[in-house]
């Protein structure tokens, strides 16, 4: 990938509300989801985000608005799963999305053909844009595992392993849900300190994980690694990633091999796909403190050090159910970037393939939560509250250690730095219900 016309700052779109500097869709963006009008039997479709409106790409496939050149693939982005169109690889990617950035320009010849594609995106919802068939979590924020390390070693915070091998589990691709879609509070064995036997409760701990999650673009066949060199080639996009996560259940269930009951009810992920090319303005370089182990050779890169990483702001907002009685708004609480994570995505699909497995177009990979070098940075309550025991206070009066019934979790995700316009990811959003009862 490298900047081209697309990248354009100056670019404008005949579609106003893309135009303003404060959407996170303008025309510089151009992210994936997959639609349909809100409570209608409408079929799912792929769509492109610019402005406030929503480019059903169903409809300009039936127009063959965009010319022969790319049909194949708005064809294949205009399903109702973009695993198809995630298979072709970055040539494809690029051509449609060249071919959509001309298409929607201000005086664009296809403008008559396209306006009458444009749906609100107030008016629609949306479904987990891929079919994804595997889904890993890693851990690649030093920050967020030391802090946590620090809670239950205080003298031996990160272990052995983590400064040199990027750390994951597998989830549970079942239980992936998108944004706006709530969920109960789990169930679960809970053994409390001092009790003789665990008991089957609600959770009592419930948290939120503010990561980043990158689709798998083409896969690998059985058996053969992903060269670093190569790895981007293999990632799609990138999306907003709430892994949810009962803390109580995860401390009594955890050894020895790891989350299971604590991780598997439910992930949230924003509907929007931001494309990696979308993403080269805000790359940076991957640097580590000279005092740490560098990274393997199957793993190191010099293009990955040059510019492996990613400058992608974060923040985390929460809205309690108090708040949203009285009309208030959500109240942020955490700021960050994933500029700050200690693996890149690229290192990430190395690891995950070196050793034979093969990845599929739309399996997931979690960054895992992602936290800054200062407290204010922290991706969850855990972090926030050190354990729950320093409440987070709310200005309205209310403090959470843990999530309450009825919050609500917002997390959002945006690039902006002088020369290049400001995209952003949209929203990662749902609210805690009640555990189910009987």
């Amino acid at each position: 990938m490298s900047l081209n016309e697309t990248h354009d700052a100056g670019l404008r779109s005949w579609v106003a509300s893309a135009n303003t500097g404060a959407s996170d869709f303008p025309i510089q963006n151009l992210p994936y989801a997959v639609f349909r009008r809100a409570g209608s039997q409408e079929a799912w479709r792929g769509g492109v985000a610019i402005g406030d409106q929503v480019l059903d790409l169903a409809r300009a496939s039936a127009l063959k608005a965009l010319g022969d050149a790319v049909q194949p693939q708005l064809e294949a982005a205009s399903q109702q799963r973009l695993n198809g169109f995630m298979a072709m690889g970055p040539a494809a990617w690029s051509a449609l999305r060249l071919a959509l950035s001309r298409a929607l320009r201000e005086g664009a010849a296809a403008q008559d053909a396209l306006k009458d594609c444009l749906v609100p995106q107030a008016e629609v919802e949306y479904a987990v844009p891929a079919q994804v068939g595997d889904y890993t979590d890693f851990y690649t924020s030093v920050h967020h595992a030391t802090n946590v390390g620090k809670l239950f070693r205080p003298d031996n915070p990160l272990m052995e392993n983590y400064k040199w091998v990027p750390i994951g589990y597998h989830g549970r691709a079942s239980s992936l849900r998108v944004s706006g879609v709530d969920f109960r509070r789990p169930m679960g064995q809970l053994k409390a300190p001092d009790a003789a036997a665990p008991a089957l409760k609600p959770c009592a701990r419930l948290d939120y994980e503010l990561e980043m999650g990158i689709y798998t673009g083409a896969g690998n066949a059985w058996g053969e690694a992903i060269p670093m060199d190569e790895a981007e080639n293999h990632i799609f996009g990138l999306c907003l990633l709430n892994d949810w996560s009962a803390r109580d259940i995860q401390a009594w269930e955890y050894q020895p091999l790891g989350p299971f009951l604590s991780k598997n009810f439910a992930t949230t992920v924003s509907p929007w796909i931001v494309t990696l090319e979308a993403l080269e303005p805000y790359r940076t370089a991957f640097t580590r403190p000279a005092a740490d182990p560098q990274p393997l050779p199957y793993l190191s890169s010099a293009a990955n050090s040059e510019r492996g990483a990613f400058d992608v702001q974060l923040s985390v907002a929460l809205e309690t159910g108090r708040m949203r009685a009285e009309g208030q708004a959500a109240q942020q609480i955490t700021h960050t970037s994933y500029r700050h994570a200690y693996w890149t995505m690229a290192q990430l699909v190395a690891h995950h393939s070196v050793n034979g497995c093969d990845l599929q177009p739309g399996d997931l990979l979690g960054t895992g939560t992602l936290s800054g070098p200062t407290s204010s940075e922290a991706g969850a309550l855990l972090e926030l509250t050190e354990g729950g025991k320093k409440p987070v206070a709310l200005a309205n009066g209310e403090s959470r250690t843990f999530l309450q019934d009825g919050d609500a979790v917002i997390l959002r995700g945006w690039c902006e730095k002088p020369g290049a316009a400001r995209i952003g990811f949209g929203e990662c959003r749902a609210t805690v219900l009640p555990a189910r009862q009987g």
